[in-house]
């Protein structure tokens, strides 16, 4: 009821919005007399404000200066490639599952498309994914996960932002475990939750405060008719984005006071920033109830990745099982979400990972958003992620005899790309077949 009363309030408010929107034109439009009156700044920005905070922000675009394709799809997520197919390194970057959309990262493929050959997951908004499409939840964002890293390997670099950092993770350790030919050659973990028990922030604070059945109750809404996905539960992304706000309530207040005034003062490119961010800031999706509350219950409730306790299709994630892949630590000094030493504890989990493929950096002055967009990420952290990967750009290698099939081409001196020789292996050795597409 609560999401059909939200959808009714935004289709209430259209005509008013169209309003605004015609009282702004009169008011900046130099032909219309209105344009010249006092107030006439004044006005057009409060319409504009008006307009700006009362409607529905869709999904933005990229809008890199390099084509974008996508190279991988299932229902609730897809994969992008950024720029055509080149020898350069290959890097994965599994962008938060938390409500925001993976543009949210565009700073971050930006960065790197100098360097590496650049992946995204793009999750979908889980209110357009039909209920047909079945359910979601953490063992399959695991699973997604594990399905990447071998399509797109070998020789692959992966770089978990925030929440993925868990499945991230857990994916790895599988992958190890089960003595996968396609681990990641390396891992950067940033701001991650991988221990929230360090640190604690209000973020984390509020899950040890209530149990599950209080996010059942209070956060998991039914979609309703109006939307391809009608009948999905899911946590909606309005409550999502009324909670971040909250959080910094004063400073978002002040961000609108000043870019009233920057309109009023006919300051257009502090205003156009302003517009730049919370477009994107503003523009959030639904996220699958059971991922959701699953993600809930085992990171930041029961803390069962650094307890040892994690399960992913009934096996134990048991991270000292990582020998091969080398990690890297993110943490930003000044992060409100993630707190300090909750990232790096991936690395005091990882015991049997030499010392030699494990790095840490901490940004000082960095809050949550700094550690991977801005002046800062560009300058100081991501050379510090290029040079890791450089440093490990090979991986180590499993005794594995190629299949007869495929090794008399190798010797002939001719060309087998790379996922066939993967696809070999996988077949010879019939591992993970329960993920293969």
């Amino acid at each position: 009821m609560l999401y059909l009363m939200r959808d009714a309030y935004d289709q209430m408010l259209s005509p008013m919005r169209v309003a605004a929107e015609l009282a702004r034109t009169a008011c900046e439009n130099p032909f219309s007399p209105l344009s010249y009156a006092p107030t006439s700044r004044a006005v057009a920005a409060g319409c504009e404000l008006f307009e700006r905070a009362t409607r529905t922000y869709a999904k933005p675009a990229f809008n890199l200066a390099v084509p974008e394709r996508v190279v991988w799809e299932r229902p609730f997520c897809r994969v992008l490639a950024f720029g055509e197919p080149s020898t350069k390194p290959k890097l994965l970057l599994v962008a938060p599952l938390s409500g925001h959309y993976a543009t949210l990262l565009r700073g971050t493929v930006a960065a790197f498309l100098e360097t590496h050959q650049v992946f995204i997951t793009d999750w979908a908004d889980a209110k357009k994914v039909p209920l047909s499409a079945g359910r979601f939840d953490l063992d399959d964002y695991i699973d997604t996960c594990i399905e990447l890293f071998t399509a797109l390997g070998p020789d692959l670099h992966v770089a978990a932002v925030c929440q993925p950092s868990v499945p991230v993770l857990a994916a790895i350790a599988r992958m190890e475990a089960e003595e996968h030919p396609l681990v990641p050659r390396s891992a950067v973990l940033i701001g991650g939750p991988i221990d929230t028990r360090r640190s604690p922030t209000a973020v984390n604070r509020l899950p040890q405060e209530r149990n599950i059945a209080w996010f059942e109750r209070h956060c998991i809404h039914s979609v309703p008719w109006t939307h391809q996905g009608h009948g999905r539960n899911v946590y909606p992304g309005f409550l999502q984005l009324a909670g971040f706000i909250s959080m910094n309530l004063d400073r978002h207040h002040t961000a609108h006071l000043d870019m009233f005034n920057h309109l009023v003062q006919g300051d257009g490119d502090s205003a156009a920033k302003h517009r730049e961010f919370y477009d994107e800031y503003l523009a959030v999706m639904d996220l699958p109830a059971e991922y959701y509350l699953q993600t809930v219950e085992t990171v930041f409730i029961e803390h069962r990745l650094p307890k040892g306790e994690m399960r992913h299709r009934g096996k134990t994630v048991d991270l000292s099982a990582i020998r091969r892949c080398a990690l890297m630590a993110i943490e930003g000094e000044k992060d409100d979400i993630t707190g300090v030493g909750q990232t790096r504890a991936a690395l005091d989990l990882t015991l049997n990972l030499p010392d030699s493929k494990k790095a840490y950096h901490l940004q000082m002055g960095a809050g949550h958003y700094g550690v991977f967009n801005g002046s800062r990420f560009r300058a100081e952290i991501v050379p510090k992620i290029v040079a890791f990967m450089e440093a490990h750009g090979e991986a180590a290698s499993l005794p594995i005899t190629l299949p007869d099939a495929v090794a008399p081409s190798i010797e002939a001196g001719r060309d087998v790309p790379a996922t066939m020789i993967a696809d070999s292996i996988l077949a010879a050795r019939a591992i993970t077949p329960e993920i293969r597409a």
